[in-house]
């Protein structure tokens, strides 16, 4: 992770503020309640948070009564969480070293950011138990989709591909469940969900916490007229008639058993 905006050509992907992501992403947590539902974390039983952030969403499922191993590729993110007195380790999701070791794999709004999913799910399978459980909500096809579309005509005026840099996965529930079958799971189900969420910080500091990977490319003058633009392309789409930021929000929710 880097800890500050430096201009490059070369890195992709998202960076995190941990501090900005508390401040202005528990959303992503909060609106979480459906996919820990359906995982229904028992009493005793050993889960994966796979991509657990700042562990917010680690901590709940540890009140359930879960034994629950946080794992992320973020050292801010690891420091912020173990924070919390949690259990966590420091692994990119597409190398993970875990052997039939869980009776659930959870992963919460983590995935779409990786975009290489068969070394994902093949680490997945090899830490289930047989008969484990995969449950997911992530990003899905046509997830801020607007954003998108605005931030790549924006960062294409500075010689950027804002999707590439960006480096996400949105996929239909189609492509994933190949996937997951690819992988050697049974899927349960699978669905695709819109989800329109109210932005109370604003599109700007969406923006500059959820896609400072991309905006990190610039710097200074440059990044600010970036953001403006950004901003003045989504209002009419994304922004009610009182101020009211929405971001087109559209996930992808699914649950596996490792056969």
């Amino acid at each position: 992770m880097k800890d500050q905006a430096t201009p490059s050509s070369t890195i992709t992907g998202q960076t995190w503020d941990t501090a900005a992501y508390a401040a202005n992403g528990r959303f992503v947590a909060t609106l979480a309640k459906g996919v820990v539902e359906l995982l229904a974390p028992r009493p005793g039983e050993h889960i994966l948070d796979l991509g657990c952030g700042d562990g917010a969403l680690t901590e709940e499922l540890a009140d359930a009564g879960a034994i629950v191993t946080g794992v992320d590729a973020s050292a801010a993110m690891v420091e912020a969480a173990r924070a919390r007195g949690l259990r966590i380790d420091h692994h990119d999701a597409t190398a993970l070293p875990y052997e039939s070791q869980f009776d659930a794999v959870f992963s919460n709004a983590a995935l779409h950011w990786i975009r290489n999913a068969p070394a994902v799910l093949a680490g997945v399978h090899r830490a289930l138990r047989p008969g484990g459980r995969f449950v997911v909500e992530m990003g899905g096809h046509g997830n801020i989709a607007a954003i998108r579309v605005a931030l790549q005509a924006v960062m294409a005026g500075y010689g950027i591909d804002a999707e590439e840099t960006a480096a996400s996965l949105f996929a239909s529930p189609a492509f994933y469940s190949r996937l997951l079958e690819a992988a050697g799971f049974r899927i349960e189900s699978i669905d695709l969900i819109p989800r329109p969420t109210p932005l109370p910080s604003g599109m700007e500091v969406w923006l500059n916490t959820f896609r400072n990977g991309v905006l990190d490319r610039l710097a200074g003058a440059d990044r600010a007229q970036a953001v403006a633009r950004t901003l003045e392309l989504l209002r009419p789409v994304l922004c009610d008639s009182d101020g009211n930021w929405i971001a087109d929000y559209v996930r992808l929710r699914f649950r596996a058993i490792r056969d």
